[in-house]
């Protein structure tokens, strides 16, 4: 017989199939609902934006502010949230961008948007890690 809690505390104790102590995730972290959430903010807040360098510290820092609160009031509450916002002045140029991390394919996940305007080009990568509250 299993010990612990089994999977109603999101916990898998072996009996379906899952290793014993590995996350059990009833309601998975959807990437598209935060891609759409993270591309409505970009778009509100750049629309109109033009790229000041002073300014861009400020609002990179901004931009991934918010889209961390509202993902927390979306309800994924539960994930721990890593925003990456990166802006850069729209020359026609192009960006490579690389990062590494720690990843479980079984419990993290990511989603990312792009947004360009005249002045700007916008990246941002959110990347989540479930936490077991």
């Amino acid at each position: 017989m299993p010990t612990g809690c089994g999977p109603a505390c999101g916990r898998g104790e072996g009996e379906l199939g899952l290793p014993p102590g590995r996350v059990f995730i009833f309601s998975r972290f959807k990437s598209s609902t935060v891609k759409e959430c993270i591309h409505a903010i970009l778009k509100e807040k750049l629309a109109d934006a033009q790229y000041v360098p002073e300014e861009v510290p400020q609002l990179t820092k901004s931009l991934s502010e918010i889209i961390k609160d509202r993902l927390k009031e979306e309800g994924f509450d539960r994930y721990k949230m890593v925003v990456q916002v990166v802006i850069g002045e729209q020359r026609g140029e192009g960006v490579n961008m690389a990062a590494r991390c720690f990843w479980d394919a079984d419990t993290d996940s990511y989603a990312h948007d792009v947004f360009v305007n005249v002045s700007i080009d916008c990246f941002t990568i959110g990347n989540v890690k479930l936490l077991l509250l």
